[in-house]
């Protein structure tokens, strides 16, 4: 996975980086499915603001927002959106693939 990292009006500094090195752990499991993920972390007068857009393998492209008054509770929120979206799309594709090998499996019977 290709992983990029900006701030924009904020420095990034390495305890965020820490941060967010830690809560995106929680999506370890289809770091394989992600080709790329761009982050970018804007401070605006009131709030931060997350942005990612993210590229899976099979083409789906994906764009995660979140804002907030202080930077890591929208980190984790961010985190959680996104780690529930890339769960959906990894169901997605295995209930795409079974439907597949199940009409395979439909064909080859009516051929016996």
């Amino acid at each position: 996975m290709n992983f990029t990292l900006q701030g924009v009006h904020y420095s990034i500094s390495d305890r965020t980086k820490a941060f967010l090195d830690e809560k995106l752990t929680h999506i370890d499991p289809f770091k394989e499915l992600i080709v790329d993920m761009d982050v970018t972390i804007t401070k605006e007068k009131t709030e931060f603001r997350l942005e990612s857009n993210v590229h899976f393998k099979w083409g789906a492209r994906h764009h995660f927002k979140e804002s907030n008054m202080e930077l890591y509770p929208a980190i984790e929120n961010w985190i959680d959106k996104m780690e529930a979206k890339i769960a959906k799309e990894k169901d997605k594709i295995k209930d795409h693939k079974d439907h597949k090998d199940h009409h395979k499996e439909l064909v080859l019977d009516e051929d016996e």
